[in-house]
């Protein structure tokens, strides 16, 4: 039985909640969490010169990452969480931190990850509850594949994705086609997820991280037009609605499936855009586009209260950091704040 105090509490924190709103109506619902900075590939767009991001100095612990899930829940209304990284089965915590976050009552909780470890961690996974999961996935031919990510074993990821799928999880592919160098794979890809019941999200090439300040992101960026106009060359296909906050403008083909565009430059989600990001040691961040963040490891040692009340108005400031319209990239590592 609930009494009286908790359900005051209650109310509290869904009026606090509700402060936590900007000018254009948006707020804090999708949290990304990530596990560690590091990770066991170093592909093209991610990092430069085949440097492998190494996990951050003063990482969060399991424990921790679980408190401040908890307290972002409470304070912001936050009721889905994507767990990724770097690679988050890099990290040891990571099944330790799965059980915790599937305890919290979120109307939703899934996973990206590179797919190379899924194999040693696919029971788990599925015994977790979890339902759905997402793989990058940039290639479906060896060479290519060792070319972007510059390690890995293809193989191990396809099989990766049977375990999911034969433990009843939703796959998604996530895919960054770039010209001439795995443009001709869009069409292959399309193909293998199709067939296998799969939705394949095209990610346009982000002008953000090395690729900022490099030549090749003018020279390899792949338009949301260009991959429609492929596509269509083997498909008939509609565009279909989607969730108002979804990054993913949704195409479904006729009697086949279905497939999604995450068109951070032909067609920005910023307006409508719920995200929040904690990275691996600790720090928020309102906005992918933006490097401004506030650490906040320090808070999740206070009592629920006192950490609510500071949180909220680290919030309020987090929100702040949002683009109006376009994503205008960062120097910031996407891998690094937890993509």
């Amino acid at each position: 039985m609930i009494d009286d105090s908790e359900n005051n509490m209650q109310e509290i924190n869904n009026d606090k909640q509700n402060l936590i709103v900007d000018r254009m109506g948006r707020r804090f619902r999708n949290l990304r969490l990530s596990l560690t900075a590091a990770c066991n590939y170093a592909c093209t767009y991610c990092v430069p010169d085949g440097k492998r991001l190494q996990a951050a100095a003063y990482e969060l612990t399991g424990e921790e990452i679980v408190r401040a899930t908890q307290l972002l829940i409470a304070t912001s209304g936050i009721d889905k969480v994507r767990i990724t990284g770097g690679e988050p089965l890099l990290s040891p915590k990571f099944p330790d931190t799965l059980k915790g976050i599937m305890q919290l009552g979120l109307s939703d909780v899934s996973l990206t990850t590179n797919g190379q470890l899924l194999p040693r961690y696919a029971q788990g996974i599925i015994d977790s509850g979890m339902k759905r999961i997402n793989v990058s996935l940039d290639t479906l031919d060896r060479q290519h594949f060792r070319n972007i990510a510059r390690s890995g074993d293809l193989n191990t990821v396809l099989h990766g994705i049977e375990l999911m799928q034969a433990g009843g999880l939703k796959v998604k592919i996530n895919m960054v086609p770039m010209k001439q160098v795995n443009d001709d794979q869009i069409l292959p890809l399309l193909d293998y997820a199709l067939e296998r019941d799969i939705e394949l999200r095209f990610i346009e090439l982000m002008n953000m991280g090395h690729l900022q300040a490099s030549p090749a992101y003018k020279r390899e960026f792949f338009s949301m037009e260009e991959i429609l106009d492929l596509v269509s060359t083997r498909y008939t296909f509609s565009r279909t609605d989607a969730p108002f906050d979804s990054t993913a403008v949704r195409y479904d083909v006729s009697g086949k499936g279905s497939f999604g565009i995450i068109a951070n430059e032909s067609e920005p989600f910023c307006r409508n855009c719920t995200r929040l990001r904690l990275s691996s040691n600790g720090a928020l961040y309102g906005c992918l586009s933006s490097a401004k963040s506030t650490n906040i490891r320090d808070l999740l040692a206070l009592p629920d209260e006192e950490a609510q009340a500071a949180l909220h108005d680290i919030l309020m400031g987090s929100l702040a950091h949002k683009q109006n319209e376009n994503f205008q990239g960062e120097v910031t590592v996407m891998k690094f704040i937890g993509g």
